[in-house]
């Protein structure tokens, strides 16, 4: 016998359902549901220890457990050590510790150390078993170890699988445990305790949050709340988003409370005050304050609580992909959220929640938080699939697929970065990014920074923004952790040592000063979020435009390597919706050498005013280094010409009155004959921009676009041999009875309905019965009758029916105000002439020759 399971279990209700458990393990495979407190991290894993040794005697025996933050790694390690009696039996690791032997049975990690050894070594060997506790949290890394896991399971199929949750979607989870194409894996649920539970909303006067994050305002009210519940003698749990807002709040309570114990629970805070926090108080002493983020929702248990004071706020990951940000941002939390923290006042006995937002608020809750997986940056992700032989995510059986829009930025930051070859494979760079336990951009920055500046110096920054994200002035922040006088430098300073050994086996320089080096690794980290200053505000690498807060240190700095840059809530003092909130100056050398993957010159040509021009631009990533004059490649001056005609149409050319004429004629003849007499409107000459290529090389090589005519272009498309005809069915002149020719002037090409238009002085047509046709008679001429000053007298498209009629009206009025033009009764048999009685010549309108 592995462990003392009755020992280990007595009081636990899950205790309950272990049975059920034991035979559902003979599946391979199990999902357990059961609520938060219920026992089920304390007693499943050596449970499991103990069904897999008696299944496989004398073969791998150790069961892993995972859960997801290295405070309840910690936590559980100790509680079934001690419940267990059997501490050698129990170990576990976590970034930077480690605390395993021979003997251990069950070992607690973190779901990052699992991924790496299981991309050292997929076969796993040793283990018997790996439970995967917390997995609604739907952290990145579970997600992404419930593929793996049941990849691995395929050719290990004597690998026993557990996954655990208080919310989980356990039918979800029980096809994905299953045997690919067989049964899901068997569900083992464990009923709720339930205690009486108080609900109180006690909303705060003013916003929670503001342009900068969290109001002070609110955080007051929340620690007001706190503050009442010292009438109670009961432990009082609060919960706020973020490190920050825990250290507020926690230290205005101790401003107020004189002898009343007020512990913060998160991340960075060192582990002894973490373990002070968890490990509940004695009986003689009086009851405490513990202010957590939210890894005390669920997955930690934080004993003797009877009061929670919930802010209503969470903090999550975010990817903005059109500016190029991620990071976490404040948001209100889930109903499931909401629900899981008021539960842990009622664990024990009845409890009361105070809520920090009005009751109308709970119903408008998104009913879960999103995995991490749809919003956060998928770089290590993209990179740890990569390496397992899935490049891209392809047929991965992930509890939710990646968007393919983050996927796509992912595989190319991670090509950038020379991780992964031209197919997506990982390169041998990216196999050792991997391993390291550090996002894939900061594991670089420490391998090349090291080259750079030391390993120390590049070791001591990397650890400094691989943890919470440090505001201000990073030169600053770090000066304070080298001195000891930041709450975090004992972490600080064991994960940087650590670090710089994991880079020693570089060849190291120290080319920059300590100083020099905060901002230069840093943008070797983040080279998208290099920062120039331009116009009142910074241009980002990546393009988006960015503010600094009021009063930053780094107000003035022409470049600045940026380590936190998040959306601003309303806008940014610059007007951008973006503020860097955390970086550190950077020379402009330094700059372009950190980033230099981003460094590119390229030629732009454009069409502008009328003419193509070039310009040779050197840029890193969205900000602009220089641009000089030079003259235009004849390929790419083509393609701005072409897609300046796409984007105009030929309005960009000079028609002129030949081509003009032209064109409209061959309009005509389209419309009435259509092939082989070509379609000249706009969008067909420019959907076919083959047809201009002359016309284009002239622009490509200098000439401005409305000094080209278009009259070739025309010539060229006429088609030939019935090109012979186009005077005959489409003349430019008409023959009218006086013997002179008058100009036919044709309609627009995009009009339809249009006819063409003869404009001739009365006098001229006497006798002329039949209204001339065009096109081989089917289209006849309107006729613009004019009197000797030019003015129309009448327009028809039937001589004989006006000669018959009208002509008596105008013959009347003209007469007396024309006296020596002739008037003649019988327009029928009258002389056409263009002269007067006198025979006097006069000069005709426009158009007539």
């Amino acid at each position: 016998m592995i462990f003392d399971l009755d020992r280990i279990g007595a009081g636990l209700p899950f205790a309950a359902v272990a049975d059920d458990v034991r035979v559902a393990l003979e599946q391979g495979a199990v999902v357990v549901q059961a609520p938060a407190g219920s026992g089920k991290t304390t007693l499943v894993p050596p449970l499991v220890a103990e069904v897999t040794a008696g299944a496989r005697p004398g073969r791998a025996r150790r069961v892993v457990v995972t859960a997801p933050r290295r405070v309840v790694v910690r936590a559980a390690y100790r509680r079934l050590a001690s419940l267990s009696g059997r501490p050698e039996r129990v170990g576990y690791t976590v970034r930077g510790e480690r605390q395993v032997s021979g003997a251990t049975a069950v070992e607690f990690v973190t779901p990052g150390v699992l991924l790496r050894r299981l991309l050292a070594d997929p076969d796993l060997p040793g283990v018997a078993a790996v439970v995967l506790d917390e997995v609604h949290e739907r952290d990145l890394d579970t997600d992404l170890l419930v593929e793996v896991l049941a990849d691995l399971r395929e050719v290990r199929p004597e690998l026993t699988l557990v996954a655990m949750s208080a919310t989980v979607d356990a039918v979800h989870f029980a096809r994905l445990l299953g045997a690919e194409g067989g049964d899901p894996a068997p569900i083992v649920t464990c009923p709720a305790a339930s205690h009486p539970l108080t609900v109180d909303y006690a909303p705060a006067p003013g916003p929670a949050t503001g342009p900068r994050g969290v109001e002070r305002g609110f955080l007051e009210h929340v620690a007001a709340q706190a503050e009442r519940t010292r009438r109670e003698d009961a432990d009082t749990l609060v919960f706020l988003p973020g490190a920050r807002e825990v250290a507020e709040v926690a230290g205005l309570l101790r401003g107020r409370l004189a002898g009343v114990e007020v512990l913060e629970l998160h991340g960075s805070v060192p582990a002894r005050q973490q373990d002070r926090a968890v490990a509940g108080r004695a009986a003689h002493e009086p009851p405490r304050i513990v202010v957590s983020t939210s890894l005390a929702e669920s997955s930690l248990t934080v004993p003797g609580v009877r009061v929670v004071i919930d802010s209503g706020l969470a903090r999550q990951p975010r990817r903005d992909s059109g500016r190029g940000l991620h990071g976490l941002v404040t948001v209100t939390e889930s109903r499931a959220s909401a629900s899981q923290r008021a539960g842990r006042a009622a664990r024990l006995g009845p409890g009361r929640v105070v809520r920090c937002f009005p009751e109308s608020r709970f119903e408008r809750m998104e009913p879960f938080a999103p995995p991490a997986i749809q919003s956060a940056d998928l770089s290590s992700a993209m990179l740890t699939l990569a390496v397992w032989g899935t490049p891209g995510a392809a047929g991965v059986r992930l509890p939710t697929p990646p968007p393919a829009a983050a996927a796509a930025d992912a595989i190319r930051m991670l090509s950038r970065l020379g991780a992964l070859d031209p197919d997506g494979r990982a390169t041998d760079l990216g196999r050792r990014l991997a391993q390291l336990p550090l996002d894939p951009g900061l594991g670089r920055a420490l391998l090349d920074g090291a080259v750079v500046v030391g390993a120390e110096p590049a070791a001591e920054v990397v650890a400094m923004l691989a943890g919470e994200p440090p505001g201000g002035d990073l030169v600053a922040t770090l000066k304070q952790l080298r001195a000891g006088g930041h709450p975090a430098s004992r972490r600080w300073a064991r994960e940087a040592a650590r670090l710089a050994r994991l880079a020693m086996n570089r060849e190291t320089g120290h080319e920059r000063s300590r100083e020099e080096a905060v901002g230069f690794v840093t943008a070797l980290a983040y080279p998208e979020w290099v920062a120039h200053l331009e116009g009142g505000s910074y241009k980002l690498a990546s393009g988006t435009r960015a503010g600094l807060p009021p009063g930053s240190p780094l107000a003035g700095q022409e470049w600045i390597a940026a380590a936190e840059v998040t959306r601003a809530e309303g806008r940014s003092t610059a007007g951008t919706g973006a503020l860097i909130r955390g970086g550190a100056p950077i020379s402009r050398q330094s700059a372009l050498r950190a980033a230099s993957r981003l460094v590119e010159e390229t030629t732009e040509v454009t069409f502008r005013d009328g003419s193509v021009s070039a310009r040779r631009l050197r840029r890193l990533g969205g900000i602009q280094l220089s641009a000089d004059n030079v003259r235009p490649d004849r390929r790419a001056a083509l393609e701005a010409a072409a897609a300046a005609v796409r984007a105009t149409g030929l309005g960009l050319f000079r028609w002129g009155g030949a081509a003009s004429r032209l064109r409209r004629r061959l309009a005509l003849l389209h419309r009435v004959l259509g092939p082989p007499w070509p379609d000249v409107g706009d969008a067909a000459l420019v959907a076919d921009l083959d047809n201009l290529r002359v016309e284009m090389a002239a622009i490509a090589t200098g000439t401005r676009a409305d000094q080209v005519a278009l009259t070739g272009l025309l010539r060229r498309l006429l088609p030939w041999p019935d090109a012979a005809r186009l005077d005959a069915l489409a003349p430019e002149r008409l023959a009218v009875p006086s013997g002179r020719t008058a100009t036919v002037d044709y309609p627009e090409p995009d009009d339809e309905h249009g006819r063409p238009v003869v404009a001739v002085k009365l006098q001229e047509c006497f006798g002329l019965a039949e209204t001339p046709r065009l096109v081989d008679g089917r289209v006849p001429v309107v006729m613009h009758l004019l009197s000797p000053a030019g003015r129309p007298l009448a327009v028809t498209d039937d001589l004989a029916s006006f000669w018959s009629g009208p002509y008596r009206q105008v013959r009347a009025e003209m007469r007396g105000r024309y006296p020596k033009h002739p008037w003649p009764e019988d327009p029928w048999t009258a002389t056409p002439s263009a002269r007067t009685r006198n025979g006097g010549r006069r000069t005709g309108p426009a158009g007539l020759d």
